[in-house]
């Protein structure tokens, strides 16, 4: 199974197109350029910030499966999983806002990607909830496996279509071979 393939096949699904336009436009419209809506998006960092944000609820729930099923420790487990639901608002947050400026193929990725992560973090939900061992291992297992699929689709959006990528440079991009690339012998580094 090509695994970029399938992740591609995101790009293709028009099924989606109708709801993604319009969360895209009322996102657009509810923030209008404002101070906010850069804010969100990383203008004063240079570069999006929700990916930086997604480490937390992922970090969280990928060390309480750790801590459950390598230490059996549930308790930290369950904190754990708190941790990660705690972080996710402010992690959606910033995705939606980065998610107003995508383009029609980004936002079908980004749609498939934003649905896997909340049947992800509603998976984390029932889990936290549930005061059943077996059936919050179960939870969090199916929580994992979603959010692990939405991640997989979050970078593909960003690193094989762009999304975010150069948004606030400053300096045009100038693509350069690789160290140690025979193209790049003798040239100078571009300045």
């Amino acid at each position: 199974m090509n695994l970029h393939r399938l992740l591609s096949a995101a790009e293709r699904a028009r099924v989606v197109d109708r709801p993604a336009d319009a969360v895209a436009k009322g996102l657009r419209k509810l923030l209008r350029n404002s101070r906010v809506d850069g804010a969100l998006r990383g203008s004063w960092l240079g570069h999006p910030v929700h990916p930086l944000l997604v480490t937390l609820p992922i970090g969280a729930w990928v060390s309480a499966a750790v801590f459950d099923f390598g230490f059996g420790q549930p308790q930290t487990a369950r904190r754990l999983q708190a941790l990660g639901l705690a972080a996710t608002p402010p992690t959606v947050l910033l995705g939606l806002a980065d998610y107003s400026g995508l383009d029609t193929t980004q936002r079908r990725t980004g749609a498939l990607h934003a649905l896997g992560n909340a049947v992800g973090a509603t998976c984390y939900l029932a889990a936290w909830r549930s005061r059943d061992r077996t059936a919050n291992r179960v939870w969090s297992l199916a929580g994992l496996l979603a959010v692990s699929a939405g991640g997989a689709l979050g970078g593909h959006l960003s690193y094989s279509q762009g999304a975010g990528v150069r948004r606030w440079e400053s300096v045009p991009f100038q693509r350069r071979p690789p160290v140690g690339d025979p193209a790049a012998a003798g040239s100078e580094p571009a300045r």
